[in-house]
C-alpha cells in the first residue's frame, strides 16, 4: 500500500521513520555516531602538572593508602526533586594514589596496596598452593610484601552548596537576558602517621571553589497583528565536582611534600632547588593560592590549614 492512500497523519509517521531509518543507516560498521564522543585520557590539571615536575627527592618513601572516603554525607543538592547520588565523588582513594604514583614523575613515593589487600592476599595463597602441588618440597617460597612506613589519611571533609548565589538580568523593547550564578565549596583534608609510634607528623586542609553559571536570553516580536515571534536560548556551565576534589587532593600531596620537607621528614636531592620551592611555598601560602616551579597560579584552591 503506497503512502498517498494512507490518512495524512499516518503518510507523516511513514516520512519520519523512513528518515530517521535512512539517517541511522548512514552510519557504517565501525564508525561513531556524531554524538558519540571517543573515550579520552583525562587532561593533567595546573596543580596535576606541578606535581608531576617535583625535582627528585634523595630517596623514595614507602607509603600506604587504605582508605580516602567521602566524610560529608551529603546527597547532590537539587532544587526541584530528592536526589540520592552523592555530593562528591566516592573514589577519592584512587585520585590519591594517582597523585601520589604521578609526583615527581613517579620517584618521590612507592606506594603498596592496601585497598585491595585481601584480594593480594587470595592471590599470593593461590600461587603459593600451585606451587606445592606441582613442585612440592622444591616450591620456592614468595617475596615478602613490601610494607610501608608511613600512612596517608584524611578524606573528604566538607561539601557546601549553594555557598554564594546570585545573578544579574535586564530587558528592554522586547529582548533580554539573564545571568545567574552559585558558588559551591569542597575542603580535604589529609595527613601524613607514623606506622612505629603513631604519630601524626603533618597535616593540611585544603579547599577548591566550584562554580556554575547560566545565560539565557530571549525575545519576542509582534510580527503581525495578534502573532507574536518569540525566541528563547540558554547555556549553563557546571565544573565537574570530581575534578575539584582531584585538585585539592593534588594540592593536598603538594602541601604535605613541602610541610615534610620543612620538617625534615624528606629532603630533595638537589638542596638547593629543595630550598627555593620551599621558600616559594612559604611566600604563596601567606597571601594566597599555591603553584609549584614552573607552573601558572591554581586559582580558588589553596591551602587553608596546616600542622
Amino acid at each position: 500500500m503506497r503512502a498517498e492512500f494512507l490518512p495524512r497523519r499516518h503518510a507523516k509517521t511513514i516520512v519520519l521513520l523512513a528518515a530517521a531509518l535512512g539517517l541511522g543507516g548512514c552510519v557504517s560498521l565501525g564508525e561513531r555516531e556524531t554524538l558519540n564522543e571517543p573515550p579520552t585520557i583525562t587532561q593533567a590539571s595546573p596543580t596535576g602538572l606541578n606535581l608531576e615536575q617535583l625535582p627528585a627527592p634523595l630517596k623514595p618513601v614507602d607509603l600506604a593508602v587504605y582508605s580516602f572516603p567521602d566524610l560529608t554525607g551529603q546527597n547532590k543538592p537539587s532544587d526541584n526533586f530528592a536526589e540520592f547520588s552523592r555530593a562528591v565523588t566516592q573514589g577519592g582513594a584512587a585520585f590519591l594514589v594517582d597523585a601520589l604514583r604521578r609526583t615527581g614523575g613517579g620517584r618521590w613515593f612507592r606506594v603498596v596496596e592496601r585497598g585491595s589487600l585481601a584480594n593480594v592476599l587470595q592471590e599470593r595463597q593461590l600461587i603459593r598452593a600451585t606451587r606445592q602441588e606441582f613442585d612440592q618440597d622444591a616450591a620456592k617460597p614468595l617475596p615478602p610484601i613490601r610494607f610501608a612506613g608511613l600512612l596517608v589519611e584524611g578524606g573528604i571533609l566538607a561539601y557546601d552548596a549553594n555557598f554564594v548565589t546570585g545573578g544579574i538580568g535586564a530587558r528592554y523593547l522586547g529582548i533580554g537576558g539573564d545571568i545567574k550564578y552559585r558558588r559551591d565549596v569542597v575542603t580535604v583534608g589529609m595527613r601524613i602517621v607514623s606506622v612505629q609510634s603513631g604519630e601524626v607528623l603533618s597535616s593540611v586542609t585544603t579547599t577548591k571553589t566550584i562554580y556554575s553559571v547560566g545565560l539565557s536570553t530571549s525575545t519576542f516580536r509582534y510580527v503581525a497583528v495578534n502573532k507574536l515571534f518569540e525566541l528563547d536560548a540558554g547555556v549553563t556551565r557546571n565544573e565537574p565536582t570530581q575534578f575539584a576534589v582531584r585538585e585539592s587532593i593534588e594540592l593536598a600531596v603538594y602541601a604535605l611534600i613541602m610541610e615534610g620537607t620543612k620538617k625534615g621528614l624528606w629532603k630533595f636531592r638537589d638542596a638547593d632547588i629543595g630550598q627555593r620551592l620551599l621558600q616559594e611555598y612559604l611566600d604563596r601560602d601567606t597571601v594566597g593560592p599555591l603553584a609549584g616551579a614552573g607552573a601558572e597560579v591554581v586559582p580558588d584552591a589553596v591551602v587553608v590549614a596546616k600542622n
